[in-house]
């Protein structure tokens, strides 16, 4: 077992209604998945917000030159580097390898812009303008359908460290926000982090979201100050973090202290960069959308002409507003602790909770220079994420310290690209899954703050997690209300499907009679080949007092495997 995992017999079963009255007990797993409560000590503590060192001991035995993985090895890889897998994937990893693989996912053609499926469906009809009528189909349907699996996987991790909400977009039109935002980080998902930062900040939807759409100049007859939300996150979460961090991702220290990166007289000169930025209603009216998806523009009057001071750099008085966004830009993008630190975040997002220094140093050095010269590159800094050795080297699926908790987003995702499910009427009506008692406890674009749905630095309080010196970020969503709600929610919708969302089980039917042969095939595709041989006698043995031969019988045979899949600890925790 895992740091992260722990003892199946350390908590109390939790009591969960099995969703039919053929399914057997899920009692023994959900001793497991209380095990991983209590191990993170049900949610809640604290998070400095500073990149915590890694207790990961990275693998120093060489991993194996597989150009042509197996089939296990190659379903590893689609749990970190795409949406969910599923059997067509997992062989085209086989026949064309691991890099090849992101080459060609990085080649293909973006599909349809979650702006015009609105358009299309009818969503910029003017009953829609002050209502979120669209927004969750919109969010939901690429994510879960688009072939370029990578590319929405990417667009899905810059979308919790460049976070916005559904909750915070202003002035109607919210469900245009986020297809307007989200289409802005999918075009970028393999661009350079400076132009992704240009455009973000230039964007309606975070001007809505952190509240500088509108900000004025000081005037000290009326009072008015300039907005500092925006100055304040785009340095501690977009980009440097709260202290300076060596290329390790580590801080530095002086004489045993921190280093904070920015002080307040930093934020104040910084907030007056992002004065004056508004929408370009240029030929258009606030009844249509339009003007959600036009790059902000400045009204010079309202703009800050003296000059700006910050982070060592001045901007001298009577810069343009357009300047010196790009000149602010400019001196933040070459801190020296941007680089560790969404090199870091990223390896989180996608590969382990706790990289070795060696590996952020590695991902670091490629963020630095993709070998060319630029700075920022994030389709190098993808492929150095996922090819790196840490992350695929074999050895480290019984590394004690490896791995992530799978976001429950991910778990809903994995079942959906697993069993090819899908909206037959293009509906994606799977909502709000943001309530942990009787849904996933979390929904895409829909975090409660700009901290994300979870810190980075997340430390679970009187955890074995925390007595080992490391993180675990998504467990600062988990606790004894996500856990039930969860499960109960995905009973139902293993059944039933997600909404107007159903799956298709026919390949899996002529499996199900062997109990063996369905957990084989569901433990690979979904759970990436990583349930142990004890976990999956544990629930074959389930299976096993299932009857079978009909058809009706085969279905509950996939229900329960899937549901007993979906609640173990090996599958929530993706090593």
């Amino acid at each position: 077992m895992t740091v992260l995992e722990t003892s199946i017999g350390a908590a109390p079963a939790l009591q969960i209604p099995t969703a039919a009255a053929s399914t057997p007990s899920l009692a023994p797993v959900a001793l497991g998945l209380g095990a991983l409560l209590a191990a993170c000590g049900g949610g809640g503590g604290g998070d400095s917000g500073a990149a915590t060192p890694g207790a990961t001991t990275p693998v120093t035995a060489p991993a194996t030159p597989v150009s042509l993985p197996t089939a296990s090895l190659a379903a590893r890889f689609l749990g970190q580097a795409s949406m969910g897998a599923t059997r067509a994937q997992i062989e085209r990893v086989q026949a064309i390898g691991y890099s090849a693989w992101l080459d060609e996912q990085m080649a293909m053609a973006p599909t349809q812009t979650r702006w015009d499926w609105l358009v299309a469906k009818g969503f910029d009809a003017i009953a829609n303008q002050y209502s979120e009528a669209g927004a969750d189909p919109v969010i939901w349907r690429k994510m879960l359908s688009s072939p370029d699996t990578l590319r929405q996987r990417i667009t899905f991790a810059l979308s919790e460290i460049l976070v916005t909400s559904v909750s915070g977009f202003s002035t109607g039109w919210v469900q245009f926000s986020a297809a307007a935002y989200l289409d802005l980080l999918e075009a970028n998902a393999f661009g350079n982090y400076r132009t992704l930062l240009q455009q973000v900040s230039t964007s309606a939807p975070m001007g809505e979201y952190l509240t500088y759409r509108g900000s004025v100049k000081q005037n000290l007859s009326t009072g008015a100050m300039p907005d500092e939300n925006y100055a304040r996150e785009v340095m501690q979460l977009f980009t440097i973090g709260l202290v300076q961090l060596n290329l390790d991702g580590t801080p530095k220290l002086n004489n045993g202290a921190t280093q904070e990166t920015y002080t307040l007289d930093d934020v104040t000169g910084l907030a007056r960069v992002f004065t004056g930025w508004g929408y370009d209603m240029t030929g258009t009216v606030y009844t249509v959308p339009e003007f959600k998806r036009r790059p902000m523009i400045v009204t010079a009057k309202n703009h800050e002409t003296g000059t700006k001071t910050f982070l060592g750099t001045t901007i001298a008085a009577g810069t343009t507003g357009e300047n010196s966004l790009t000149m602010a830009l400019d001196a933040i993008f070459a801190h020296a602790s941007l680089a560790p630190n969404i090199s870091r975040q990223l390896i989180q997002r996608l590969v382990t909770s706790n990289p070795s220094p060696a590996y952020v140093t590695r991902v670091t050095a490629v963020f630095n220079n993709d070998g060319s010269g630029a700075k920022g590159n994030l389709k190098a800094v993808i492929k150095a994420v996922l090819l790196d050795d840490e992350a695929r080297n074999p050895a480290n699926l019984s590394n004690a310290s490896f791995g992530k908790q799978r976001e429950p987003i991910l778990r809903l995702a994995s079942w959906v690209r697993a069993t090819d499910a899908t909206s037959t009427a293009d509906a994606w009506t799977i909502g709000n899954t943001s309530d942990p008692s009787n849904r996933l406890g979390q929904s895409p674009l829909r975090s409660s703050s700009v901290f994300n749905f979870f810190r980075p630095g997340y430390v679970p309080p009187n955890s074995p997690v925390a007595t080992s010196g490391m993180v675990a970020p998504e467990f600062g969503i988990t606790n004894e209300s996500s856990v039930v709600g969860y499960l109960n929610y995905m009973q139902g919708v293993v059944k039933n499907g997600a909404g107007d969302v159903k799956p298709t089980y026919a390949a899996w039917m002529a499996l199900s009679d062997s109990s063996q042969g369905l957990l084989d095939e569901i433990n690979l595709v979904m759970a990436n080949g990583q349930l142990s041989g004890a976990t999956i006698a544990l629930l074959k043995g389930a299976l096993d007092t299932m009857g079978f031969g009909t058809d009706v019988l085969r279905l509950n045979r996939i229900y329960t495997a899937l549901v007993l899949v979906l609640a173990a600890p090996e599958f929530i925790i993706q090593k």
